[in-house]
């Protein structure tokens, strides 16, 4: 579990985050909200990159804004950015390993858990294979490996689906689906794909300007009126379940 309290950031004037409280319960969460709603910034929070004005963040019982960044990868937060970070040049072994290395589990179960990531979710490219090499659908699958392995606690997923078609899309969702099962973690999930988000997630929150203005089941949630004036527009979207 995740309990956020009246965390506020400010960047020169600007309120990108404005006294939000939200409990993600565990599983995996949606966190939804227009462009600039300070979704990024939220993630960029947790992992350490910026520091709030106020507020706090337990994850699991603990202080995480106590914790420095650099500590946060060992203590189990792992996220991939709307960027791919995969180094082009290295292997798909290489990139997944990279993140083993920095996660505190031991070195000898290495190449058994960066396989074990490779083979979750559903590459079929050869792990020798370059990751420059790889179409975008496998890219992306790379960068949910980084994500999964080495026993995360918590996973950032920053719009992963971003530019992939339905077909693609649909795969990844299973994945997604399948990460707090296979590896134990909770999981906090970006997209404006919100039929990506509907799949995949049993509680949502949504944020506007910062400010937090629904949560809660998320089948719910996409049907709430003032999250489709808000976000979604006027008409009802349709959901899956």
């Amino acid at each position: 579990m995740i309990e956020v309290e009246s965390l506020t950031v400010r960047f020169a004037g600007v309120t990108p985050i404005d006294d939000m409280s939200v409990v993600f319960p565990g599983g995996t969460c949606g966190l939804i909200g227009p462009n600039g709603a300070g979704k990024t910034t939220f993630f960029n929070v947790l992992s350490g990159f910026v520091k709030p004005a106020s507020g706090s963040i337990v994850a699991f019982g603990e202080n995480l804004l106590k914790m420095a960044d650099f500590r946060r990868a060992r203590w189990g937060l792992r996220r991939t950015f709307q960027t791919e970070m995969a180094i082009e040049k290295l292997s798909v072994y290489e990139n997944v390993a990279m993140i083993h290395e920095h996660s505190g589990v031991k070195r000898s179960s290495r190449r058994v858990d960066v396989l074990s990531a490779i083979e979750f979710v559903g590459l079929t490219a050869s792990p020798k294979a370059k990751v420059g090499t790889l179409g975008a659908r496998e890219r992306r699958l790379v960068e949910v490996a980084r994500a999964v392995v080495g026993r995360p606690r918590l996973v950032l997923l920053d719009e992963p689906a971003a530019g992939l078609p339905d077909e693609e899309t649909g795969h990844l969702a299973q994945v997604i689906q399948k990460i707090p099962e296979h590896v134990g973690a909770l999981v906090v999930l970006v997209d404006h794909d919100m039929s990506l988000v509907s799949a995949c997630c049993g509680t949502t929150a949504v944020i506007d300007f910062g400010k937090l203005i629904a949560s809660g089941p998320t089948a719910e949630i996409l049907r709430d009126e003032q999250v489709m004036k808000a976000y979604l527009g006027t008409e009802e979207v349709e959901t899956e379940g």
